[in-house]
């Protein structure tokens, strides 16, 4: 059986295709020179599993999809509270270029508008000889598994219509808050948004935040928990500039935006999302990222202010049953929602090809999300086509009436163990 879940996204990136709104960057020369019509888009999960469809080897430049790991590399290294004596925490309401300063501060309002991500550039910690933006360029690899690499033309290109950056980077040195020379940091900050990345780059790189840290392939933990909790609140409630109520009210996943057209989510404990295409809105989102991103929400149940408490394991046991051990019994405990669907679906793909009798016993889950119940009748299909016969046991009726609505015939009421006499 191959899970579903692949197609899925390919089904998703394909009724989103046709949205066609937005414009390219082309205040950034190079920006206005990319191809509007690539889109792309994977899914990751805490165990380090990657889906991914579209346009998932073409290279884009992070752009404030760096301010995250900015902004993480100071924390590990600074800690918290040395931090926040330089950057705040708090939402601007403004746009991501604003000029502006905390009246009562006169610090950045936060780490992911540009006054902010300046300063966190600032923050960064160099060794002899290798520069800030290196610095995180390495780190980013780390996390994303391969050397990534600077787009020196897109940094070029930017870097001669920096004005606005380098006004905000003069504000900054002339309040006192930036110790270092403005065009210094500035440049610096700006070669950091030119470091080039797939979605897949993303998606690894979104998995160890996801994960607590952990970087799942490795078991290393490469960022602190409560580093992780400071910068997933931050892109919560500031990663999407002015347009972050919007988000948190119909996506509710901490993301962070660029303006070369990638959105990077996170659910903690659960996923990591990345979409790409070019063409982007008034707040600088990418369009098709947020109808993505919206979508995969809904259907998912990916809300954070849902509140459904996630398992990390969903397989209890599995063992042969019958006179003649032809009968493979999988017994699942927990909730069932997305994150424990795909890990079900991705253990009964190895299920080999056979006309085996298989048997779903729901009696120890607790809650069946919608998601999780799509999903599951979803496995049972692909499996009934492989040849297998298939029995979902709900002796506790925890699916609903919904849920079971066109599955009804697979699935019996009976207890599991008296199911299984009938064939001992």
């Amino acid at each position: 059986m191959k899970t579903p879940v692949p197609d899925y996204l390919q089904h998703v990136l394909t009724v989103c295709h046709d949205n066609d709104q937005g414009a390219l960057a082309d205040y950034i020369p190079e920006l206005a020179a990319v191809d509007p019509n690539k889109f792309a888009l994977a899914l990751t999960t805490v165990d380090g599993t990657i889906y991914s469809t579209g346009d998932d080897e073409t290279e884009f430049t992070m752009q404030s999809m760096s301010k995250p790991f900015a902004y993480a590399l100071a924390l590990q290294h600074l800690g918290i509270p040395a931090v926040l004596e330089k950057v705040g925490v708090e939402p601007s309401g403004e746009a991501f270029n604003q000029i502006s300063l905390d009246k009562e501060t006169n610090l950045p309002k936060n780490p992911m508008i540009n006054s902010g991500a300046i300063i966190t550039h600032s923050l960064i910690p160099v060794q002899k000889g290798i520069s800030r933006a290196e610095c995180l360029r390495r780190f980013l690899s780390e996390l994303a598994g391969r050397q990534l690499e600077f787009d020196k033309q897109v940094y070029k290109s930017e870097v001669k219509t920096a004005f606005r950056n380098l006004s905000i980077g003069y504000m900054l040195r002339t309040v006192g808050v930036l110790d270092s020379d403005p065009v210094e940091i500035v440049n610096g900050y700006i070669k950091q948004c030119a470091i080039k990345v797939t979605v897949k780059d993303l998606a690894n790189i979104c998995s160890v935040l996801a994960n607590g840290g952990v970087q799942a392939k490795t078991g290393k933990q490469l960022l602190e928990r409560d580093v992780v909790r400071q910068v997933l609140s931050v892109m919560m409630t500031c990663g999407m500039y002015d347009a972050a109520g919007d988000w948190l009210t119909t996506v509710g996943i901490p993301a962070k935006s660029g303006v070369s057209g990638g959105i990077i989510g996170v659910l903690p404990g659960q996923v990591g999302i990345v979409v790409f295409s070019p063409k982007i809105d008034e707040h600088g989102h990418s369009v098709r990222g947020v109808d993505i991103f919206e979508r995969l929400s809904r259907d998912m149940g990916l809300h954070l202010m849902e509140g459904t408490p996630s398992a990390q394991t969903i397989l209890q046991s599995r063992y042969t049953a019958g006179k003649n051990n032809d009968i493979v019994v999988y017994e699942l405990r927990g909730v069932l929602q997305f994150t424990e669907s795909e890990m079900l679906l991705r253990i009964l793909q190895d299920e080999p090809d056979a006309q085996t009798r298989i048997v779903i016993d729901l009696t120890n889950l607790t809650l069946i999300h919608d998601v999780g119940a799509r999903m599951l009748f979803e496995g049972v299909k692909r499996l009934q086509a492989n040849g297998h016969k298939v029995v979902v046991i709900d002796s506790e009726g925890v699916l609903g009436e919904e849920q079971v609505k066109g599955n009804k015939r697979v699935v019996v009421t009976e207890e599991l163990e008296r199911y299984l006499e009938k064939f001992s």
